[in-house]
């Protein structure tokens, strides 16, 4: 190694420290995501919903859901718990199953604590916000509600028996801008949903708004009936209960529909709260795997299953898939692309 004047070599090493900061530096920033901004009319044009009146499974908080599942695979654990660090590692024959059994219905699955508060419409458990970029001026906004239980409904010929009942539920509306203007809305119900104008929707504060059914969190445009499953002996109750403003408190996210991937988006102020401090990261979001328990064979937990005009219905149904297998990157407004109607009404 050369010899250098005393003065010279602090000089030296002092550049070095100075180099070595600046390279971690570097690599800090290139390592933390972007954290985009939502625009402000993914907020200003959020869809105001009604719960039933008379509900009794609320909105849930996706964080503590997971402190009360374990992951199984036929029925058997894979692992001891589920953490937002380790669910994107689970396979999509994945049930996340409650450490409880659902018949005894314990608090968490109720969360009756997060009924939306009656003055500001905000409820403890946040909303799933996600936004895609569609290109040519299109913008579809997400807004995801997540429930611990879903309650099925009872058939009109067997009032004593209901169908279809599960652990996790995963509802969504989600509209989309052409050139920031709320253009259309689409609403999950079930297996599908309806798809409308968003000119033809009923508006709150400008707002659209739209009625979950008791139990089974369905998506409505109009309060009343909604009628449904095989030959309609299904019936949705929805009304102008508990407005709940998902803008109040939210987790926010943009999708690339491209690549699949999501990141976090920041700036979000209003109701929002940075992923980044609470260490919950975007890989929960990759979970292809199923938000509740696989279907019971009968006659445990009380499964019945019946035969309904050649269609097997039963007390308990398998839980459902997250936000990612919901057809985020659609061309069409509706989920199933194959069949999508706009109404230009409520009619």
């Amino acid at each position: 190694m050369p010899s250098y004047p005393y003065g010279l070599s602090v000089l030296l090493v002092y550049a070095r420290k100075v180099i070595e900061v600046a390279q971690r530096t570097m690599s800090l920033n290139h390592d933390k995501p972007s954290h985009k901004p939502l625009p402000p009319f993914i907020l200003d044009h959020a869809p105001l919903s009604h719960l039933w009146s008379q509900e009794t499974w609320f909105p849930s908080d996706v964080s503590a859901h997971l402190t009360h599942v374990v992951p199984q695979v036929n029925f058997t654990n894979t692992s001891a718990a589920v953490t937002f660090g380790s669910i994107s590692s689970f396979g999509e024959d994945v049930f996340l199953t409650s450490r409880d059994p659902v018949e005894d219905q314990p608090e968490w699955m109720l969360s009756s604590e997060n009924k939306p508060n009656q003055t500001t419409g905000r409820s403890k458990a946040p909303a799933t916000i996600i936004a895609v970029e569609k290109g040519a001026g299109i913008l579809d906004a997400f807004y995801f509600y997540f429930y611990s239980f879903d309650k099925g409904n009872a058939p009109t010929i067997l009032p004593n028996m209901s169908f279809s009942s599960h652990v996790g539920d995963w509802e969504h509306s989600m509209v989309r801008f052409i050139n920031s203007t709320p253009t259309f809305l689409y609403l999950s119900a079930h297996s599908g949903g309806q798809a409308f104008n968003h000119s033809a929707t009923q508006k709150t504060f400008g707002r659209a708004t739209t009625f979950i059914a008791g139990g089974t969190h369905a998506n409505y445009a109009t309060p009343g009936d909604h009628l449904h499953g095989p030959f309609n002996i299904l019936n949705d109750r929805t009304d102008s209960g508990a407005l709940w403003d998902v803008t109040k408190n939210f987790r926010a996210f943009w999708f690339d529909k491209d690549t699949g991937v999501f990141s976090l988006a920041g700036g979000v102020g209003r109701g929002g709260f940075e992923e980044a401090q609470r260490c919950e990261g975007v890989g929960w979001l990759q979970f292809k795997g199923m938000w509740g328990d696989q279907r019971y064979p009968v006659p445990e937990h009380g499964q019945a299953c019946l035969d309904v005009f050649g269609q097997d219905e039963c007390t308990f149904d398998s839980g459902p898939t997250g936000p990612i297998m919901k057809n985020l990157g659609r061309i069409q407004v509706c989920q199933d692309e194959t069949n999508c109607t706009v109404l230009d009404s409520l009619q």
